[in-house]
């Protein structure tokens, strides 16, 4: 059993838990090593008082279970099967307190989950998953700067091959080609890129929007990389652009830069958030800067902590998140510069290094 189950074992004895269920495939990746879309099938790991725990997987997964999980009890379901009497085989006669993922569990997977299990007290877990998730390992930052280092490898490759005249779907279909040429598992959330007036619109869709000179092109894009997410935003000026979006530009760097130089443990989020804010607002911005500073990242690309102006939680060693200060004017343009950050016991490791001054690109 490894260190992070015997950890799952502590929590429960602590909670007075008489069993747990893990149904979140990245949360089963990261208890055992066996990863997997099981799709619309259960899968879930069981654990209970008193004895060891089982991962439950679709039949058509049972061999790279096998093969993968450090759980070695392991139980497998046709799609004719009801895989909810399997899981109350492996649990104890009677329950009386249960915890399971409340954050995934549906509401007709809950209600196929109470018509076999009928625990007395069912309880959520997500908290104690979070506590575990929070400080990264020195494996997992390794594998978190390779994912680093390949979506920068992917961004440098393609704005070479960028012109005037291609639309924003068309750097998509570039970018997306170019992670699996660099060995990704694929992009971790849906990847950006926006030109002009769309730059402007900090979650916009990419589309036929063709690049122009004089524009912004924004490129907001992360992949996975053995199971763990990078993602890195750069803004590029397609030719000249004018006085105002290099003013824009300048401010937002301004404020990346001084929310990491602000990165130590002991200070809180918040204070994070509020020192690229002030910035901005100083700058005359304040305005259009929209959302959040940044996200808490690991095997999911948004996690624990939220990196906002009210957030009093504290900087630990080993946390890692984003940064990410925008500014968005509508009919003008916008400007986002993120990048992925690790606290360390003096201060901080940035893992993204792709330059930051404005480049012109794409004529």
């Amino acid at each position: 059993m490894n260190n992070l189950v015997q950890q799952l074992y502590t929590a429960m004895e602590r909670n007075k838990w008489d069993a747990m269920l893990i149904t979140d495939p990245k949360h089963v990746y990261y208890f055992t090593g066996f990863a997997c879309d099981p799709h619309e099938r259960f899968l879930g790991i069981v654990l209970a008082q008193g004895q060891d725990p089982v991962l439950i997987v679709p039949a058509l997964d049972g061999d790279k279970a096998a093969a993968d999980s450090s759980i070695k009890r392991i139980a497998t379901h046709k799609d004719t099967d009801n895989p909810y009497l399997i899981l109350r085989e492996q649990l104890p006669s009677s329950l009386h307190t249960f915890g399971i993922e409340k954050a995934h569990m549906t509401v007709q997977r809950y209600e196929a989950l109470q018509a076999v299990v009928q625990a007395v007290n069912v309880e959520d877990i997500g908290q104690e998953l979070q506590s575990l998730r929070v400080v990264k390992t020195d494996v997992e930052i390794e594998r978190m700067q390779a994912a680093a280092d390949c979506v920068e490898t992917v961004l440098g490759n393609v704005v070479e091959r960028v012109r005037v005249g291609m639309t924003e779907a068309e750097v998509v279909a570039e970018l997306e080609y170019e992670m699996k040429k660099q060995g990704a598992e694929g992009p971790s959330f849906s990847t950006m890129v926006l030109t002009g007036d769309n730059s402007a619109l900090p979650h916009g869709i990419p589309g036929t929007r063709r690049i122009q000179e004089g524009d912004l092109l924004l490129f907001d894009l992360g992949v996975y990389l053995d199971g763990y997410a990078s993602d890195i935003t750069r803004t590029f000026a397609v030719g000249e652009v004018s006085d105002e979006l290099k003013a824009i530009y300048n401010t937002v760097l301004a404020a990346n830069e001084a929310a990491i130089a602000a990165v130590k443990p002991g200070v809180t989020f918040g204070s994070l958030d509020r020192t690229a804010r002030d910035l901005i607002t100083e700058k005359g911005y304040g305005e259009y800067f929209t959302h959040r500073l940044g996200h808490g990242l690991g095997i999911d690309v948004h996690e624990y902590p939220s990196i906002h102006e009210q957030n009093e939680d504290t900087l630990q060693p080993g946390i890692a998140f984003t940064i990410e200060p925008g500014v968005y004017v509508p009919g003008v343009g916008g400007v986002r510069i993120e990048d992925d950050v690790v606290v360390t016991k003096d201060g901080v490791r940035v893992l993204t290094s792709f330059p930051k001054e404005l480049t012109v690109i794409g004529v």
